[in-house]
């Protein structure tokens, strides 16, 4: 498979500097697309929005009741208004804690109810993505997505939604009681107004920059660690002498990481320093002009008091209606960077009149394979930093970009037959496994399995169908167990038995301290080559679908394991269409039909005698690559006869 990727980055994978993911600007519509997701928790909404009214009048209450104590109560000497406007107090205290307590409940309904709304649904989307996805995206920036990503973007719904109300509400509130008291002092207290404003406009976008190059880089080092951190990723470094190589590389993000936090603490200080000294300054002028009305006798000293409680109660909520741009734009940055994985256009879908491929009964024979003129090549994607997913969008092939890989193939896997796939490196057999599937789709021409095309089929309905075993036999850090009813979870435990009995692996498992249910490790690596084999071979079995496709599913046996299973494939694939590739002699001269493939094209057919007859290039091959096993074949060849 040829790609169109650009140069490799610096330092490793360093991409820190990539102006491309720390300059991008949030998408328009970003903000309306998040409507949909908080309206499925309406009333959770409604109720969030009706407690925080509640602690907006509180919060605007209180100081006129103060006044009240003072003027009213306290210097006429009415001890009984006194204590009836304390006992106010106290009541409203405690049906603000009440409206909190239900606020934090409604909060935590809608936060954590989007966070599983929005990673289910990443989750599924990913999913659907095709083969050629996961070939480029990182794994560490896809998990950073469903986890920090996910969870900045909850708090564009709720401590945003809850904030922006009370904030705009009791500022409105507490301005109109300031007027009603003073407006004298008020009209002094909002020309400071804009001297809040002023400095967080001035640093908004850069702590919008530094969050995302902060999401960005927290992407790249879970990447980095989920591919370090694994068997295949350490023996590696270790092998080649990369261990100091890898921590230097990491230190480099993890020293950014730490750059951009210091400087975003000291923007964050500043501003906190500048609206302390602008509140402290304009607390002072309430003061002095109000001690002034005070002492002349036109303001009384309760609602001096009153006053300058509200104003202190006022720029709170501008100090957060300043920052709320910043925690804005923080949570939509969140929710852009999800939106941009639930945006990317998979490139295997489903017709909405999509069929279900007929199951085969007991008298209707495997469905057979047809190959009809297809050509295929696989899909570049648009150049992109290796180190971001911004971008990524793979577009249908155009000329200039990835050779064709099949040219004008056709061919016909009869039904309940088997077909060896053959031919040097690079011929195009492994793709044609994949097309059978539909893990890819074709440029141009047709596959039919049954008679009917690929593309007109439920994706579920053709998964079900076909079965596949790869060269490379992935295995879930789970138990022996969860690996094997992956393919069929409702199994029984004697079906379990009788699959890895079939596989001839039964006799390993069963001599395992747990039996089934031994954990195999991170992608099987406490299996040797061979038993992860068995063991997918074992799961197809269980599966029993009526097409079969294996790529080199015996590659890592030893002649006397691959003879035990080539005996169970044998009784296994009965009946089934196969598609076999195998570079080994014993599968071959058992096939049916055997295709010869070469720069994407059939170049011979046949049966193993009839090519060897013709002395074309199966005739070569035979020679060159199965001359050394000719002798070892034939035994094997034999024991399954």
């Amino acid at each position: 498979m040829t790609t169109s990727d650009g140069p490799p980055p610096r330092a490793m994978g360093l991409r820190f500097d990539d102006d491309s993911v720390t300059k991008q600007r949030v998408k328009p519509g970003t903000v309306r697309r998040i409507i949909p997701y908080a309206l499925r928790y309406r009333w959770q909404l409604v109720a969030l929005l009706l407690t925080t009214v509640v602690n907006a009048l509180v919060t605007a209450t209180g100081p006129l009741i103060l006044k009240m104590i003072i003027d009213d109560g306290i210097m006429p000497k009415r001890i009984g208004v006194v204590v009836a406007l304390c006992l106010t107090v106290a009541g409203l205290a405690l049906v603000d804690a009440l409206a909190m307590y239900v606020q934090t409940w409604c909060s935590g309904q809608i936060g954590e109810g989007l966070v599983f709304d929005l990673r289910t649904k990443v989750f599924a989307h990913v999913q659907q993505q095709p083969l050629a996805f996961f070939t480029r995206a990182q794994t560490g920036a896809l998990v950073s997505r469903l986890n920090a990503d996910v969870v900045g973007a909850r708090q564009a719904v709720t401590t945003l939604l809850s904030d922006s109300v009370t904030t705009i509400l009791t500022l409105i509130l507490i301005l109109g009681a300031m007027f009603y008291l003073s407006w004298q002092i008020t009209i002094a207290a909002l020309v400071m107004i804009p001297f809040f404003l002023l400095p967080v406009r001035l640093l908004a976008r850069r702590l919008q920059r530094l969050t995302r190059e902060t999401m960005q880089l927290d992407a790249e080092m879970s990447s980095m660690m989920n591919e370090r951190f694994n068997v295949s990723g350490a023996m590696l470094a270790k092998l080649y002498g990369r261990s100091e190589d890898e921590v230097s590389a990491f230190s480099a993000r993890a020293g950014r990481v730490r750059d951009i936090a210091v400087s975003s603490m000291v923007y964050g200080r500043l501003l906190f320093i500048i609206t302390t000294v602008l509140t402290s300054l304009t607390t002072a002028l309430v003061y002095g002009l109000g001690g002034s009305l005070t002492i002349d006798g036109t303001l009384a000293i309760g609602t001096l008091v009153a006053m300058v409680t509200l104003l202190l109660r006022l720029y709170g909520p501008v100090n957060q209606l300043s920052t709320m741009q910043v925690t804005a734009m923080t949570a939509i940055v969140s929710f852009d960077r999800v939106f941009e994985v639930l945006d990317l256009k998979p490139l295997i879908s489903e017709r909405p009149d999509a069929r279900v491929l007929p199951a085969p009964g007991p008298q209707a024979p495997a469905p057979d394979i047809e190959f009809d003129r297809v050509s295929f090549r696989y899909p570049s994607a648009d150049e992109v930093s290796l180190a971001s997913l911004e971008s990524i969008a793979f577009r249908k092939p155009e000329r200039g970009e990835n050779p064709l890989t099949l040219r004008e193939l056709s061919f016909r896997v009869p039904s309940g037959k088997l077909t060896a796939l053959v031919g040097p490196s690079g011929a195009g057999k492994t793709t044609i496994t994949h097309l059978v599937p539909r893990l890819y789709d074709a440029v141009s021409g047709a596959i039919r399995i049954g008679g009917h095309d690929v593309r007109d089929l439920t994706l579920q309905s053709l998964r079900d169908t076909v079965g596949v075993v790869t060269q490379d036999a992935h295995m879930f850090h789970d138990t022996l167990r969860g690996n094997l009813t992956y393919a069929r979870p409702g199994a029984s435990e004697q079906e379990l038995i009788d699959a890895c009995v079939a596989a001839r692996v039964w006799d390993t498992i069963s001599a395992l301290p747990d039996g089934l249910d031994t954990v195999v490790g991170d992608r099987g690596y406490r299996l040797s080559g061979g038993e992860k084999q068995r063991i997918s071979l074992a799961r197809l079995l269980l599966k029993a679908p009526p097409v079969v496709v294996l790529d080199e599913a015996t590659a890592h046996l030893d002649s006397e394991s691959e003879a035990a299973v080539q005996r169970a494939l044998k009784t296994a694939l009965a009946g089934r269409t196969s598609v076999v590739i195998a570079h080994r002699l014993s599968t071959i001269r058992e096939a049916d039909q055997i295709l010869v493939v070469e720069g994407g094209s059939i170049r011979e057919s046949g049966t193993h005698e009839e090519l060897l007859a013709a002395d074309g290039l199966y005739a070569t091959l035979y020679q060159t690559q199965f001359a050394q096993q000719a002798e070892s074949g034939a035994d094997v060849a034999s024991r399954l006869r």
